[in-house]
């Protein structure tokens, strides 16, 4: 599916599925939203330092130890309404 196709979400939408609020577990990277749900290092809505719910841009090109590939396992249910572009 096409980014542009995708569904778009506010920060206040994506927040709600944090692991807690609802069973959705939805993380954001370079404006677009995966569901990491399935994923056991997300179970219970945060993975190490970082939490669902959120924009994890800055912070994962800031000290995360891998590639920005690591979502590429899971699906892309959506876009970040004014979401950090990709290229700042």
């Amino acid at each position: 599916m096409k980014s542009e196709a995708l569904p778009e979400y506010t920060k206040a939408q994506l927040a709600l599925r944090n692991g807690q609020d609802r069973d959705e577990i939805w993380v954001a990277y370079l404006g677009l939203i995966y569901d990491v749900s399935r994923s056991r290092l997300w179970r219970r809505g945060n993975h190490y330092e970082h939490w669902a719910g959120q924009d994890l841009t800055k912070e994962l090109r800031q000290d995360a130890p891998h590639t920005e590939h690591v979502f590429d396992n899971f699906p892309v249910i959506g876009r970040l309404k004014d979401a950090v572009p990709a290229s700042s």
